[in-house]
């Protein structure tokens, strides 16, 4: 096995055919002191991103190392499946849509080295998002906030870096099937940066996360890293029980002065179903963490990959994990064909 290089670069590719090709070639011409690897984690991906992936896995250059997931998991799972691979002392990861410009790789690289940070997250001055995105992020930095371990004002940000130590911690020390990566992160560091980069508009297509994609990553934040939620409806249910002690007791007082039973049939449904409601949100609240207990406990795959294709001696090498095995945190057993 060749030496490690300094940085490994984790790209999960998802739709991603048109544009992978263009960032490879920009990665690839870069100049990484201590040199780099990309690795490309092809996400269960309906188009032909696979394929793509393999002719630059073929090409000479910069290592270019693609797994191949047996079904679309997730970004979040597919980065945990390149970060199990990777090999550099720091590891990069980023989208394929090259709205972070690669050239901006080598400055977040060279932050975060020479600040000797754990990890570094990059801003922007203007997200090239679409506005019902950029609300998502906002909204979701600020529960994050409140709910992990993470300083308050800093933006999370896809395209991070962090050194060995932090990527070495969080895919031996989690193997769940609901993988947050920023809330793994800050479990394991406070020792943190943060650099402003350019963000470009998409320019092929649009993107992969829709409401619903958004709001399972949320769920995994909300309710994988803090019982916070859990808290939040104890002192729902102590204000309902105060809220139903004082009416019962207007009730009351009111049906001793007027000597007649109260009035109000329309006001006591709408009681009765509000309090209905919070205690279904709480019953389902409290069945999500079961739920993901369940799985975890059924060891749910974090990711499986099904074929890992590099650049060998005699042309494209493709390994196979050996039945019974998976990632999930823990290192493969491969059989090798040329």
């Amino acid at each position: 096995m060749s030496d490690a290089p300094s940085l490994s670069i984790v790209v999960p590719v998802y739709n991603g055919a048109s544009t992978v090709g263009e960032l490879v070639a920009a990665l690839r011409a870069l100049d990484i002191a201590g040199g780099l690897e990309i690795l490309l984690v092809v996400d269960g991906s309906p188009d032909n991103s696979l394929d793509v992936c393999k002719q630059l896995a073929a090409q000479p250059g910069a290592p270019v190392v693609v797994l191949s997931l047996s079904r679309n998991f997730g970004e979040h799972n597919a980065v945990m499946a390149g970060l199990t691979r990777a090999r550099g002392a720091y590891a990069i990861t980023m989208d394929d849509d090259l709205q972070n410009p690669p050239g901006e790789v080598k400055r977040l690289f060279e932050h975060a080295r020479d600040g000797n940070y754990d990890v570094v997250y990059t801003y922007y001055e203007e997200k090239k998002h679409a506005a019902w995105r950029n609300l998502g992020s906002r909204f979701t930095n600020w529960c994050a906030d409140k709910l992990i371990d993470k300083p308050k004002g800093l933006y999370l940000s896809s395209f991070r870096c962090m050194s060995a130590f932090v990527r070495e911690q969080i895919t031996t020390g989690y193997s769940g099937p609901y993988p947050y990566v920023d809330g793994l992160v800050f479990q394991v560091t406070q020792n943190w940066g943060r650099l402003q980069v350019d963000h470009l508009p998409r320019t092929e297509g649009r993107s992969n996360y829709t409401i619903a994609r958004l709001f399972r990553l949320w769920l995994s934040m909300f309710l994988n890293f803090s019982v916070m939620p859990l808290r939040f409806a104890t002192l729902f249910g102590i204000a309902f029980g105060a809220l139903g002690a004082l009416a019962a007791i207007i009730v009351i007082a009111e049906a001793v002065s007027a000597h007649q039973p109260p009035q109000g049939w329309a006001s006591l449904m709408v009681a009765v179903l509000v309090l209905a409601g919070v205690q279904l949100v709480v019953v389902g609240l409290i069945g999500e963490y079961l739920g993901r207990m369940f799985l975890a406990v059924n060891r749910k795959p974090q990711y499986l990959v099904r074929e890992v294709f590099t650049h060998g001696a005699s042309g494209l090498e493709i390994e196979r994990p050996q039945a019974g095995t998976h990632a999930a945190g823990q290192p493969h057993h491969l059989d090798r064909n040329g």
